[in-house]
């Protein structure tokens, strides 16, 4: 699942024009080349390398993060950002937590980022999708710093919900935006709360 994600995800990036590339993503900050920059960092630095990253970020892996993202952004081509996915789509790369699910959470949520921000349609597939879903815990959405509180996410196009409170209706790859702290263009979402989850 992770390889088909990474080829289908380099295939998307191939498709962009240059503006699509300097357009924002749904990462707070971030144009679609940090991102596609960012998605590929585990297969380019070394262990020590990222070590070194993170101690001139005085130790927060979220700054790290975002200066390794805008400085390969910078460095390469957008047909080199797509081929650090397509070569290396087998690579064994996990983050530093939720092993192989993480992995794929990784490669699925930052993809959508890019094609939900660019109302490019994609689907991810629903087996994929599932694997993630049945992941979300309380500990993976204060990791992604999402706050479901008195909502209860219910996909239109999977049997899958979470949580207790108002229904809040949306495709199962939206709802899993959601999960990862996200906030989505106005019209996916249905329910009561649907504005609290929506960009400006």
């Amino acid at each position: 699942m992770i390889a088909a994600e990474r080829r289908e995800l380099a295939d998307l990036l191939d498709g962009l024009d240059e503006a699509q590339w300097q357009a924002p993503s749904l990462c707070a900050g971030w144009r679609v080349r940090e991102v596609a920059a960012h998605m590929s960092m585990g297969f380019r630095l070394s262990l020590p390398a990222t070590l070194v990253e993170l101690a001139r970020a005085r130790g927060s892996l979220h700054r790290m993060t975002d200066r390794v993202a805008r400085r390969d952004a910078a460095a390469h081509s957008t047909a080199r950002l797509a081929a650090f996915l397509r070569d290396n789509a087998d690579h064994p790369w996990k983050p530093p937590v939720g092993g192989l699910a993480g992995a794929l959470g990784h490669d699925v949520v930052h993809g959508l980022d890019i094609a939900v921000a660019l109302g490019h349609g994609r689907r991810v597939p629903a087996d994929r999708l599932r694997v993630l879903l049945d992941a979300v815990r309380p500990s993976g959405l204060r990791f992604f710093g999402a706050e479901l509180d008195g909502v209860r996410l219910e996909a239109d196009d999977l049997d899958w919900s979470y949580g207790t409170g108002g229904a809040l209706h949306g495709s199962a790859q939206d709802l899993l935006l959601l999960a990862y702290g996200r906030r989505l263009p106005a019209g996916r979402l249905r329910g009561a709360a649907s504005e609290r989850f929506t960009s400006a």
